[in-house]
């Protein structure tokens, strides 16, 4: 059993949620107990929501994991303030290849690896997610 304490307009309330079933649950108010019917949702889309950061971190190159070796990966969330380069370009390991902004910061997001850029994931004014992959490198 599950308790939680509620304070609506300077009232005080107790809730406990007795037990759940599918979409009927039982609670109990300040000691009344109630049958409350629960609107089923549909799945959640896949897809996040994105928000504005409200943290910072320093600059730091992405590294590269499940979407393959040259996945350039956003290391914390942020608007794509630019993209110095293009499909096709070749980039040397170490060089700029997005720039990220967070917390009002700006943030050089780097080529993990030397090679060609093969895929741009995201465009300038985008919000991205921490991990989300930006471009890919072969």
């Amino acid at each position: 059993m599950k308790k939680f304490k509620y304070k609506i307009n300077g009232k005080e309330y107790e809730v406990a949620v007795n037990k759940m079933e599918d979409t009927l649950a039982e609670v109990e108010v300040n000691g009344t107990t109630y049958q409350v019917e629960l609107e089923k949702k549909e799945e959640e889309p896949t897809t996040p929501k994105i928000q504005r950061p409200v943290a910072s971190s320093s600059p730091a190159a992405s590294k590269p994991a499940g979407a393959g070796a040259g996945a350039v990966k956003s290391p914390l969330p942020g608007i794509i303030i630019s993209i110095p380069v293009s499909v096709g370009d070749t980039v040397t390991k170490g060089q700029t290849v997005v720039m990220l902004e967070a917390m009002k910061m700006e943030n050089a997001i780097q080529a993990p690896i030397d090679g060609k850029v093969t895929e741009i994931s995201v465009a300038q004014g985008d919000s991205v997610l921490e991990g989300v992959v930006l471009l890919t490198i072969a």
